[in-house]
């Protein structure tokens, strides 16, 4: 499988490190930041379980800019106080208050799994929260209580809708989880735009020119130099093509469509904020908090034709797909979730590849927050 035969060469430059060791480093970073351990916890494993499935844009990689970062300058609160606003049902609406992202997160979708048990379906928005992580989380939450998991979370203006230029909608993922009968779950965890601000940071880190097409300037113009566009999407002189490129003709109209979705579905149950109202900066460009909103859906097969019935025929849709005709020069077809399912298998025995610049990322932490770390590639 070409996939694995390249996966070790993608990786050259950097060191591995064990899962238990980076999570463990993690916590105790989110610790040192003031975030309580029961919540650094919850943290620590959405962080390390983007690493174990190959996201390299949403785990360690997150660490300090989104989290530490923000909380060091006041945008964010380490202390994550979790309002029920409105609890019926098979519905609830939770208030973040400017928490931490995954805990309120993970708290709603146990929320809605359990009101999917005892009425077929559940759904908990939330509102001023904040970046919430991997959403294919909380989705394999609901697939590990044997259940279909939908999520959304809106975000920062990164998106230029189509035919325009200005950047107006998050990358905003619309995320699904569905159990199969095989060793992994159908899990569909992307972004409605052709590719994220985390994955250009990735390129960024390793100094590439990014792909045509992922983003525009106001001239509607393709932008490759990464650096400056990491800059130009703060500060709104690029903006992120939707799923589908530039134009109709490839079909931009329906990520946009699709980003469009869920910037409702994360702003007008909760009554939240949306669109410009999340861009980080006052009038003055000053810092303030992102008060994003998501949305969680839990779907109980057991109250349709069953938990059993549903992962086989889920499953073998999945394999009969991987079973159709190859196109030429192709050795295997994937289907959601798979890709991510074998980096696991990988990493769990080799560990997960840290880049030389966030090993320097790893080593300022440990030195401002005097934790007791040593690391094999400080001896290179």
């Amino acid at each position: 499988m070409k996939f694995l035969d390249e996966y070790a060469d993608h990786y050259a430059d950097c060191a591995w490190i064990h899962f238990p060791e980076l999570e463990k480093f993690m916590v105790d970073a989110l610790v040192h930041a003031g975030i309580p351990a029961s919540d650094a916890k919850i943290i620590g494993d959405v962080l390390i379980e983007s690493d174990k499935r190959g996201i390299d844009s949403h785990g360690i990689g997150r660490l300090k800019p989104i989290y530490i970062d923000r909380i060091d300058i006041g945008i964010m609160d380490p202390i994550t106080n979790i309002e029920v606003v409105k609890d019926q049902d098979a519905t609830a609406v939770l208030d973040g208050h400017n928490g931490m992202g995954h805990v309120v997160g993970k708290k709603a979708m146990d929320m809605a799994i359990e009101k999917a048990k005892k009425y077929g379906m559940g759904m908990v928005v939330v509102r001023n929260s904040n970046h919430y992580g991997i959403a294919g989380y909380y989705a394999t939450m609901a697939t590990q209580a044997g259940m279909i998991g939908v999520t959304g979370t809106n975000a920062r203006p990164s998106i230029a809708p189509t035919f325009g230029v200005e950047n107006m909608l998050g990358t905003n993922p619309l995320t699904f989880g569905l159990p199969t009968d095989e060793a992994f779950p159908f899990v569909l965890d992307c972004a409605t735009s052709v590719s994220q601000r985390g994955k250009i940071e990735v390129y960024g880190r390793a100094g590439k020119e990014l792909p045509p097409g992922w983003v525009i300037d106001h001239e509607g113009k393709t932008r490759t130099d990464t650096k400056q566009v990491l800059v130009d999407l703060t500060t709104g002189q690029a903006a992120l093509t939707p799923l589908g490129g530039i134009g109709d003709m490839t079909g931009g109209y329906k990520g946009f469509g699709y980003a469009t979705v869920v910037e409702i579905l994360c702003a007008a149950l909760q009554d939240g904020a949306w669109m410009k109202a999340l861009n980080g900066f006052d009038e003055n460009h000053k810092p303030i908090p992102y008060p994003l909103g998501h949305f969680f859906i839990a779907i109980d097969p057991e109250h349709f034709m069953g938990l059993e019935t549903f992962k086989r025929i889920a499953g073998t849709i999945c394999r009969q797909l991987r079973a159709s005709e190859k196109a030429p020069g192709e050795d295997y077809i994937f289907t959601a979730g798979e890709k991510e399912y074998l980096a696991y298998q990988y990493r769990l025995e080799h560990g997960c590849p840290v880049p030389p610049s966030l090993q320097k990322v790893m080593v300022t932490l440990r030195d401002r927050f005097k934790m007791d770390y040593h690391w094999d590639f400080e001896n290179k």
